[in-house]
């Protein structure tokens, strides 16, 4: 294993670990009850096993499939392609994920500004879409010859009307910069303390508050395109309630799962690379004995570089 700077937190495993945590991931032989995969990982092609999950058990569908470009994960390169072709791949799954969601079910699916169209096309044909969230991916080279991305999808859809959403779940504390007083000059709307003025605010589609994973911070893998813990607790206590299960079908490094557990929510998550199951694997155990989650605290989503105790960005 190759020597890392002393402040390098990326989480990584040992030829035991990785033993150690294959040992606990889930292969599915044939048609699966809820109780034989619930809060595991199933280590398998998601095609292998599409059919054989069982119907109508997920309140929450997280969506984080391979964007339509060229990468590679952990030596498995995965080729852009045209976008319609994307678009019929996309269907091959998502159609078939239907019959495992409750009627009240929330889907999300996360794509970047070109992806995302095809997520949209083939989601329209079997939810209601109910919005679009943008969240700003602060990482990433500049362009010479055309803007920088730094921003992604995600997709926000319902199978019916009837779907839970806790908006007061996800307000966000932010620093008020112009404090306005009335007659009396008491706070309108806003909190003095100790360490500055701070207003809770609704939580709308448009996520700049949020860190993409990085080298110094405890949830960090090599995973190459990893979702931020706070991205997930974001979708998770606002469209499921406690208890609730939450599926994801391409796990990655676990973040899901990872997050779902540490909010009191069950989950299946379903991931063909095994490095990147078992350290999903290390994650859970990790989230048993820490809860915390960077950029969330005491039930507020915090911008960031704002929290006063510092710890949380």
């Amino acid at each position: 294993m190759k020597q890392r700077a002393p402040q390098n937190r990326t989480l990584v495993l040992t030829e035991a670990e990785r033993l150690h945590y294959r040992a606990r991931l889930v292969q599915l032989k044939g048609p699966a009850t809820l109780a034989s995969i619930l809060n595991r990982t199933l280590w398998q092609d998601l095609f292998e096993v599409l059919d054989w999950l069982p119907a109508g058990f997920v309140d929450l569908l997280f969506v984080d499939p391979p964007y339509n470009l060229a990468k590679n994960f952990n030596g498995q390169w995965v080729k852009r392609r045209p976008l319609l072709h994307y678009e019929s791949w996309v269907e091959t799954w998502l159609s078939r994920l239907v019959r495992t969601l409750k009627s009240t079910a929330s889907v999300y699916l996360c794509g970047d500004w070109q992806s995302s169209v095809a997520l949209y096309t083939v989601a329209s044909r079997y939810f209601k879409i109910q919005n679009r969230i943008t969240w700003e991916r602060e990482k990433g080279r500049g362009a010479k010859t055309n803007w920088k991305n730094c921003a992604e999808d995600i997709w926000f859809c319902t199978v019916s009307n009837d779907y839970y959403f806790d908006p007061e779940a996800v307000q966000l504390k932010r620093q008020v910069r112009a404090p306005y007083t009335d007659v009396r000059g008491e706070p309108k709307d806003w909190q003095r303390t100790r360490s500055g003025n701070f207003r809770l605010t609704a939580a709308s589609n448009l996520w700049a508050d949020l860190t993409v994973p990085f080298w110094s911070m405890p949830e960090n893998t090599e995973h190459p395109t990893q979702k931020p813990e706070k991205l997930l607790a974001k979708v998770i206590l606002a469209s499921s309630p406690p208890g609730a299960v939450v599926l994801d079908p391409f796990l990655g490094a676990g973040t899901t799962s990872v997050v779902a557990k540490k909010l009191g929510r069950q989950f299946v998550g379903i991931e063909i690379d095994e490095l990147y199951a078992c350290l999903g694997e290390k994650r859970l155990q990790l989230a048993e004995r820490d809860r915390q989650i960077q950029g969330y605290q005491d039930g507020v989503f915090w911008e960031r570089n704002t929290n006063p105790r510092g710890s949380h960005e």
